[in-house]
């Protein structure tokens, strides 16, 4: 048990300022002994069987199920209790009691994090692919214009004569 120390007497340091000296260490620093100056608590070196990053839970689904079932049957001061007990939270509840209600089975099942794969439609494909093809193509035909263009100017400055391009029916 540590005891409150007081102030002894009144010192004036170097400076001309009195400052009070302690006869022991107050509660918030470690009491001083002669001798140098020793840490408090020493390093301590991790522990290599502990990974440095969180597991993330995972809860199966008939365990959300009996959590779920176990809660219904607490009064309204044991929930808490038995919430500590388990390791979890009310909006772990409040999740798994909406899931539950509106009839999400795999809605209890733990999901899978990150982007969702998308489905295997080959219509969808093709329509991706064809749309790529065509942004391509676009680009290939405005450079090929700008191409033109400039051409068309430097023969103008050259005073050389081009003959003109002839339309189908199926350009625009």
């Amino acid at each position: 048990m540590k005891k409150k120390m007081k102030y002894t007497e009144m010192v004036e340091d170097g400076a001309g300022v009195e400052t009070p000296t302690m006869s022991g260490g107050e509660r918030s620093e470690p009491e001083r002994r002669g001798g140098g100056s020793t840490p408090a608590l020493a390093p301590v070196a991790a522990d290599p069987e502990v990974s440095s990053r969180r597991v993330r839970r995972k809860f199966s689904a008939s365990y959300k199920r009996r959590i779920l079932q176990e809660a219904d049957k607490c009064q309204s001061r044991e929930l808490g209790a038995f919430l500590r007990r388990e390791g979890l939270y009310y909006s772990n509840l409040t999740k798994w009691r909406k899931q539950r209600e509106s009839g999400e089975f795999s809605g209890l099942q733990p999901r899978k994090r990150g982007k969702k794969p998308t489905p295997h439609k080959p219509l969808i494909q093709e329509n991706e692919r064809l749309r790529r093809e065509n942004m391509r193509l676009e680009k290939r035909l405005r450079q090929a214009e700008t191409i033109i263009d400039v051409q068309k100017k430097l023969c103008d400055v050259l005073g050389l004569t081009v003959p003109p391009i002839e339309q189908n029916e199926n350009d625009e």
